[in-house]
């Protein structure tokens, strides 16, 4: 059973970095998804913390640079491998 997903979800600091998908991944899709369309528009990332995660880049511009990019990469990771093992588990509860 997959984790609801919550659009609202607030972020850590930092997306896992497991080479599994994990809870915390299938709650934050949606915010994937958001960060990977923001990507594909080349919005600034400081509105994209902003709007996306949630943060303050001002308070604390560091801080959420790295929030930023590691929610990115995550997004990224997941176009590239998660996908897959959506997919393979989509397929196992279809039995």
């Amino acid at each position: 059973m997959s984790a609801p997903i919550d659009r609202d979800s607030v972020v850590e600091d930092e997306a896992p970095a497991s080479d599994r998908i994990t809870a915390y991944d299938e709650r934050h899709y949606v915010t994937y998804l958001r960060l990977l369309d923001a990507s594909a528009e080349d919005a600034d990332w400081k509105e994209v913390a902003r709007i996306v995660l949630r943060r303050d880049p001002d308070a604390e511009e560091l801080r959420t640079y790295r929030c930023w990019q590691s929610h990115l990469a995550r997004a990224e990771w997941m176009t590239k491998n998660g996908y897959k093992q959506m997919l393979r588990g989509a397929t196992a509860n279809k039995g």
